[in-house]
């Protein structure tokens, strides 16, 4: 489906999301250094946006599995921002994360760090 990457990846136990960022926090990613992001009433992990319409999300995905995906930019202020975008520009502003380079990169970075994290043994 056009915009939207997911992949899943199964851990050895459930951690949490702090426990997975603790895990994984130092390592070297392809997608650039983890940070621990609150949106909405969730923590998530995030990798560093390649745009505002296209970052690598990680968040619980299910019991002991994890699920990695290509969203807008995280964080309580940056999705208000977004949706008035979106608003104003019906929809256009918006476009970014479904075609063009940006998004092609992000979804790359989607299924990279699902194998770095695999690669990892948790």
């Amino acid at each position: 489906m056009f915009g939207i990457k997911i992949k899943s990846v199964k851990l050895s136990r459930d951690y949490t999301i702090e426990e997975l960022y603790e895990a994984i926090k130092d390592k070297q990613f392809t997608a650039g250094v983890p940070s621990l992001t609150k949106h909405g009433f969730a923590n998530i992990i995030t990798f560093p946006p390649v745009d505002r319409n296209n970052q690598v999300w990680v968040m619980k995905g299910g019991k002991g599995k994890l699920s990695i995906q290509k969203q807008e930019i995280a964080g309580v202020g940056n999705a208000a921002k977004n949706a008035l975008l979106d608003h104003v520009t019906d929809g256009i502003s918006g476009m970014s994360g479904v075609f063009g380079k940006n998004a092609k990169e992000a979804e790359k970075m989607v299924e990279v760090t699902a194998q770095e994290i695999e690669a990892l043994n948790l």
